[in-house]
């Protein structure tokens, strides 16, 4: 496992820091604590971090044209100008709930997001792959998803990546860009069971996939075959998600999360009591290229 220096650079202990995405025209990142209902920016050049919103579930999120963002949450889609009330885009689908958790924009401006009802114990529906179009309408690209979360794309816009936590499971699409849609849906990465659960993600700029893992204590580099290239230990247990960002894209930035989780899914002999658990944003310069992300145009 390779040896790198996290450094964290905000500590809100966040109860489940996710989705961090870097915005280059303001040159800062943004991230949730969606169980905190919490929203942030870190702004790169002041070396500064605030809360934009302390009232807001938010558990995913895209970059909207030509301000604002794209968000998803237990009650739906929504776009939200980062000021005043977010309006809602659709809270369901063919008659199942939109209980989303994490997104991504598209090439083409679409929003594509996971559904999860994942419970620990009891019958619970199975998710969606979504897609949301420009003027708001919703259509389900793939089901049978147990517990969804981060997505990402090649660079050559061909694949798209979509991970199922409770799976273990990251699937890799053919994805049709002009007609977003997906299809020859076929496992990239199944996570062994003594490691973390897969989590957030992204794709960086010489196609391999980085994969953040809850309960792992690191992200992990996949090459474009799902083959590991490397692991990086993070100083947090519960590793959420992670973003490429600063002024050349070289930085990793990951999340945590403080809340102790001790899901039946974790590895045999997990301690959530041994070590730290998590709840601050951390950046580490590993000097690998990231990719911009895609922002949506929905309005």
């Amino acid at each position: 496992m390779e040896t790198t220096q996290f450094e964290a650079i905000a500590d809100y202990q966040d109860l489940c820091g996710e989705g961090p995405l870097w915005d280059s025209t303001r040159n800062s990142l943004f991230w949730t604590d969606l169980s905190g209902s919490r929203f942030y920016s870190y702004d790169w050049a002041q070396r500064s971090s605030r809360i934009l919103r302390s009232d807001l579930e938010i558990c995913g999120f895209a970059l909207n044209q030509p301000s604002g963002f794209v968000v998803v949450n237990t009650g739906g889609i929504w776009t939200w100008d980062g000021e005043r009330q977010p309006v809602l885009v659709a809270s369901e689908v063919d008659g199942f709930p939109c209980r989303m958790n994490d997104c991504i924009a598209d090439p083409r401006g679409r929003l594509l997001a996971g559904s999860c009802f994942y419970q620990t114990d009891g019958d619970y529906f199975l998710g969606h792959l979504l897609r949301v179009d420009a003027d708001g309408s919703v259509e389900i690209l793939d089901d049978g998803i147990r517990l969804a979360n981060g997505l990402g794309f090649s660079p050559d816009q061909g694949t798209l990546y979509f991970t199922d936590s409770a799976e273990r499971l990251i699937y890799a699409y053919d994805y049709d860009v002009e007609r977003g849609t997906v299809q020859r849906k076929r496992p990239f990465v199944r996570v062994p069971e003594n490691e973390g659960l897969p989590d957030g993600l992204t794709v960086d700029a010489e196609g391999y996939v980085w994969s953040a893992q809850w309960f792992g204590s690191f992200i992990v580099r996949y090459d474009p075959d799902g083959r590991v290239e490397r692991k990086v230990p993070v100083p947090a247990k519960q590793t959420s998600s992670v973003a490429f960002g600063g002024t050349e894209l070289t930085d990793v930035f990951v999340t945590s999360a403080n809340f102790s989780d001790s899901l039946p899914l974790a590895p045999p002999g997990y301690d959530p009591h041994d070590g730290y658990i998590g709840g601050k944003l951390f950046v580490a310069n590993l000097g690998i290229p990231g990719k911009p992300e895609f922002r949506c145009r929905i309005a």
